[in-house]
């Protein structure tokens, strides 16, 4: 795998939080290799490392399938999800002021882990996405129970115009009194995009407000798009 500890120390998190102020989201450019995201998508088959499988046409959640792994994760899926959230924590905790919540997240994720379970939250959340020709993902929420980390990450593990079309990855922000206002990422095979998973703040005129982001994936036209999301919080 292509990603280290120190890989993701040596990027510039001060800009990464900027542009996740502004946008809500922000993008870390090939953080996986190519090998390392076949690797990844070529478990999608395979039983043994998940818990459960979602049809997302079931639930009206949109056409395509998806697959939550379950514990013990990956090795891989375990080194990211560790990895990241310690770079994420001082930006969700300064979210949380500016948007006057009293909760603070711990500096490490086997910290927060212990929360969620205490709170009933025990099963694991990261998942991979599954998606075919005229397959989409409906504007969502990862949100899972009462303890929500604000951020989270997916990571294209297939190559657009390779190995398929269309499928873009859709960021929707709604701010007060406002329409919706539309955010669609090129994403390139290997990219980890970083986002809000439900509210953030943003500065106004009299001070910050709270803006409500949603993600979703457009309609494939070919060929078949996996993705790995990390979520950080437990499911109940």
């Amino acid at each position: 795998m292509s990603m280290s500890p120190s890989r993701l120390e040596l990027l510039d998190w001060a800009s990464l939080e900027q542009q996740m102020d502004h946008d809500g989201c922000a993008i870390i450019r090939s953080l996986l290799s190519s090998k390392s995201c076949e690797r990844l998508s070529a478990l999608y088959p395979q039983a043994e490392p998940f818990r459960s499988q979602v049809i997302m046409a079931r639930h009206g959640f949109g056409r395509g399938e998806y697959k939550y792994f379950r514990y013990p994760l990956p090795s891989t899926v375990e080194r990211l999800r560790t990895a990241l959230y310690p770079h994420l924590v001082p930006l969700a905790n300064r979210w949380f002021e500016r948007m006057n919540l009293a909760k603070r997240f711990p500096e490490t994720h086997s910290e927060f882990l212990q929360h969620c379970h205490a709170a009933g939250q025990t099963r694991p959340t990261p998942l991979l996405l599954q998606y075919g020709p005229q397959d989409y993902n409906c504007l969502h929420q990862d949100l899972y129970g009462e303890l929500v980390f604000p951020l989270q990450v997916a990571i294209l593990l297939s190559e657009p115009g390779k190995d398929f079309t269309g499928g873009e990855f859709v960021l929707t922000e709604q701010r007060p009194r406002m329409q919706s206002r539309p955010l669609v990422q090129d994403l390139k095979q290997g990219d980890a995009l970083i986002f809000a998973v439900n509210q953030r703040p943003v500065k106004g005129g009299r001070g910050d407000y709270r803006v409500t982001m949603r993600h979703g994936v457009s309609r494939l036209h070919s060929g078949k798009r996996h993705t790995l999301g990390i979520i950080f919080h437990d499911a109940t």
